[in-house]
């Protein structure tokens, strides 16, 4: 089913670029040369719908341990307090 969304969304972006040409609204054509300048990304969302928000949440905690342990001594210290943090393990039995 998702390969038939790429053509699908590139018809439905040329026919959308058609009638912008057309258009007399500046702003319009604005917001449709940003989605030009764009549109292999949305065309890959089309594809692959898959939201980046739980990778931003992940690393908005990931630099939230940076911020409390500023100085660790290496490199494994700060991995593992991320694998602690962020693994998800239950330390109650």
């Amino acid at each position: 089913m998702e390969l038939k969304k790429r053509p699908l969304g590139q018809a439905f972006f040329a026919s959308l670029k058609k009638w912008v040409d057309r258009c007399q609204l500046e702003p319009i054509k604005r917001v449709c040369a940003m989605i030009h300048q764009w549109l292999e990304n949305v065309l890959t969302y089309c594809k692959h719908p898959i939201p980046n928000g739980v990778a931003q949440g992940l690393n908005s905690k990931i630099m939230s341990i940076k911020r409390r342990a500023e100085d660790f001594r290496n490199v494994e210290n700060f991995k593992t307090a991320i694998y602690f943090n962020c693994g998800g393990l239950s330390l109650y039995p």
